[in-house]
């Protein structure tokens, strides 16, 4: 990784994120598969102007399912890593999730 803005991939955005972000204060990221804590951490406080307190990060793993028109047919979504960021007390909401409800 070269830069802060190859850390975060895109914010993942399911009912339990949302959840998350309207209640907790903790916003869901799919991230690079090199990506740390502290690098997850410094990307958002310098792109988004808020204070984190907590990052945790976890390996979702690679699942395979089946395609709808031929059953027999198998195809395997890859693994990503996640990365959810908890803020600070007191800090501003991410613009990117307002709209989400």
């Amino acid at each position: 990784m070269t830069n802060l803005y190859d850390v975060l991939v895109r914010p993942l955005v399911t009912e339990k994120s949302s959840y998350q972000s309207g209640k907790l204060s903790q916003y869901s990221f799919v991230v690079a598969n090199e990506a740390t804590r502290t690098s997850v951490k410094d990307a958002v406080e310098t792109l988004f102007d808020v204070t984190v307190a907590r990052v945790n990060i976890l390996n979702a793993p690679a699942k395979r399912g089946r395609r709808t028109k031929s059953r027999r047919m198998l195809v395997r979504r890859s693994a990503f890593k996640k990365a959810i960021v908890t803020l600070a007390e007191g800090s501003k909401p991410l613009e990117i999730f307002e709209g989400v409800q």
